[in-house]
């Protein structure tokens, strides 16, 4: 059966049916930020009459080359079927419902996709609902400004805002896809008080960047840090604004236009190309990535650890988490026992989130090497299996394998629907406390 035509607030759409769920796949959350709307915050969308058709997937935002990567490129964009164009028309989420009929309140997981703030969709090959909607959550995938297109701050930019700010576009763009949902998913059949923000690496910070921004307001309820949240640790920077504008001026002096009406007019390709250069030239001087959140005072009030001190993170249940083979660790470190910044991170959240009087988190450590090659549990292998889409991968699984995505299938969805992952048909995942502390190790 499946849901049939949804009412939204801007109009009607329908999906395409699948078996035991229906998939909404291209739904604009915003108007194309192209023209004037370029480099500016995402801007709501007229309403529409006839009924849009949700049946194709939609551009991925204006992004570098992800073959510059062989091991990635292997890994996730190796086949045709999963790749996408790039535009900058690109504002869109995707939804898989099982639901039958609006109000079912099911639980709701929001998917940011990771990339460095420089690549990635939504519709990668590694995501897909299926999985959820088989144990009752409905997943939402969304695309986001990349780049210069989602975070270049200038003094043209600034002086433009009435209220003096520039950048962050892309983290804007995500909270209008989040208000989107909230909005609007009670007609697919989701619940808009169980919304579970989650994210890996990239995806991971925003994330964290969400449940720290007063623009978020009530929307979350629960957050799923992969690779990338933490406190004292993790992959968060925090970006001041006068290291955020020497960026910028270095990009538009590349672009070589003299005012933000030139630069406005530019081919998407030529902004693409200076800044994949920008990219390119923050690594190799040791700088690192050049275009993410900035501590505007108004998305980020102030850096992010500051804002855990503070007690300014949303009080809800967490779940966060690394791999045995994550970035920044090294065969030395591994020798040694130490583990790198991201599990770091993640204890010392929990530890906070305790200090706080809050709920401590749920924290995991995916440790299984992945078959195929030499790469072991390296940064984003745990995709296939959270996402349940094995038998997507190139790698000669197993068994074992598949009882493990499951079993973390089960985890991940337990905690969307009531903040806690646990099921009686695994081991009991007990929260990350300072007189208990607990890990859950996921391995085959």
């Amino acid at each position: 059966m499946g849901i049939g035509i949804v009412k939204t607030k801007k109009g009607d759409i329908s999906g395409v049916k699948m078996k035991g769920y229906t998939l909404f796949k291209g739904i604009p959350y915003a108007k194309p930020p192209v023209g004037e709307l370029r480099f500016k915050a995402p801007v709501e969308l007229d309403s529409w009459e006839e009924v849009y058709r949700a049946e194709n997937f939609e551009s991925a935002c204006m992004q570098a080359s992800s073959e510059s990567n062989e091991f990635y490129t292997k890994e996730f964009y190796s086949v045709s079927e999963y790749k996408a164009k790039k535009a900058e028309d690109c504002l869109y989420l995707n939804i898989w419902t099982p639901a039958e009929k609006k109000g079912e309140k099911l639980p709701v997981a929001f998917w940011i996709h990771g990339g460095a703030f420089t690549g990635g969709y939504g519709h990668e090959m590694e995501f897909d609902g299926e999985a959820y909607c088989k144990k009752g959550v409905i997943l939402v995938t969304i695309n986001y400004r990349l780049g210069a297109f989602g975070f270049l701050v200038h003094p043209w930019l600034i002086e433009e805002n009435a209220s003096g700010r520039a950048g962050n576009y892309g983290i804007l763009d995500q909270i209008a896809a989040l208000k989107w949902v909230y909005e609007n998913i009670e007609e697919f059949g989701g619940d808009h008080e169980n919304i579970t923000v989650m994210g890996q690496s990239a995806g991971s910070i925003s994330a964290q960047t969400l449940v720290s921004s007063e623009l978020t307001e009530e929307m979350i309820k629960k957050a799923i840090f992969q690779s990338g949240g933490g406190y004292n640790g993790g992959l968060s920077q925090d970006f001041k604004m006068e290291e955020a504008v020497k960026i910028g001026e270095e990009f538009i002096n590349s672009c070589q236009v003299s005012s933000l009406k030139e630069l406005r007019k530019l081919p998407a390709e030529i902004i693409e190309e200076k800044s994949e250069m920008a990219i390119m030239q923050g690594y190799a001087s040791g700088r690192g990535l050049v275009f993410i959140p900035v501590m505007d005072n108004y998305v980020l009030k102030t850096g992010y650890d500051e804002l855990v001190d503070k007690g300014s993170i949303k009080d809800i249940a967490y779940m966060a988490g690394s791999t045995k083979n994550d970035i920044f660790i090294t065969s030395e470190m591994m020798e040694k026992g130490e583990h790198g910044p991201i599990y770091d991170g993640c204890i010392n959240w929990s530890l906070k989130c305790q200090e706080l009087g809050r709920n401590p988190a749920y924290v995991y450590y995916f440790t299984r090497d992945l078959p195929g090659d030499n790469a072991g549990a390296f940064h984003s292998s745990e995709l296939w299996y959270m996402f349940g889409t094995l038998n997507r991968c190139w790698r000669p699984m197993e068994k074992k394998d598949y009882e493990l995505s499951e079993k973390m299938i089960e985890y991940w969805t337990n905690f969307m629907k009531r903040g806690d992952p646990n099921s009686k048909n695994y081991e009991e995942w007990k929260p990350y406390k300072k007189e208990k502390p607990f890990i859950m190790e996921l391995s085959c």
